[in-house]
């Protein structure tokens, strides 16, 4: 059974259809990439799994669950926590608030001093800022603050939209590791990302979206190599 598991999902906005019966899966303690360009869906796909958009039609299982429809919240609570494109922080909160805001789940909030040590630990500089506003921080500290916003959520499945939106290239690596650290330490990632060729080479099976569909899938590795992908994504 796998972690989590899309079939034939159809949402978009007011009625205007984006996702057109896209079907895929995720395995507990994978990275899966979702790439694509502009327009392809996306974001679309993320908000309707975090229950931000109703869908159309299709289903959304976690752990053999149907949850398409429950509630925002509902879905956090089962382990599903989205890391939005843009990080949307608070900017007049502290960062240690902005981390605190994050473990407002019931079982999230008795273990809170638990998840900001783990989240020093993996941001030592947002130990050093924790006192400081997070409107205040950087593009790249902005961006640890919003992962680890999400992560003291404890998530089975940790959603990540866009997450080098606006970084520099140094920045983007040094993400990317992250990512890999924190799949390490047991929590499966479900990674959308414009970045193709980086986001192949920490996961380990891609989707590539168009116009709302998966077009492509397979082992990461594999993708990196197919003509096509090289071509249409990675110019080459």
């Amino acid at each position: 059974m796998a972690l989590l598991e899309v079939r034939d999902l159809e949402a978009g906005y007011k009625r205007v259809p984006v996702l057109h019966g896209i079907s895929f899966r995720v395995e507990e303690g994978e990275i899966v990439a979702i790439v694509g360009s502009n327009g392809a869906g996306k974001t679309t796909l993320l908000r309707t799994i975090s229950g931000l958009l109703q869908p159309f039609a299709g289903q959304i299982r976690f752990q053999g669950v149907a949850i398409q429809g429950i509630e925002p919240h509902r879905v956090v609570e089962r382990g599903i926590v989205q890391v939005p494109e843009g990080r949307q922080l608070f900017p007049h909160l502290t960062v240690q608030q902005n981390l605190q805001v994050g473990s407002y789940a019931r079982e999230a909030r008795s273990r809170r001093q638990e998840s900001l040590e783990a989240v020093f630990g993996l941001f030592p500089v947002l130990y050093e800022r924790r006192n400081q506003l997070g409107g205040t921080l950087s593009g790249g500290e902005q961006q640890m603050l919003a992962t680890g916003r999400a992560l003291m959520a404890r998530p089975k499945l940790l959603m990540m939209d866009e997450p080098s939106w606006g970084l520099a290239p140094m920045l983007v690596r040094k993400l990317f590791d992250t990512c890999c650290q924190i799949n390490q330490r047991g929590c499966t990632l479900l990674l959308v990302e414009q970045h193709v060729q980086q986001a192949l080479s920490i996961s380990h099976r891609a989707y590539v979206m168009e116009r709302g569909q998966a077009v492509m899938e397979g082992e990461s590795k594999a993708l990196l190599e197919d003509p096509r992908l090289k071509e249409s994504y990675l110019g080459m």
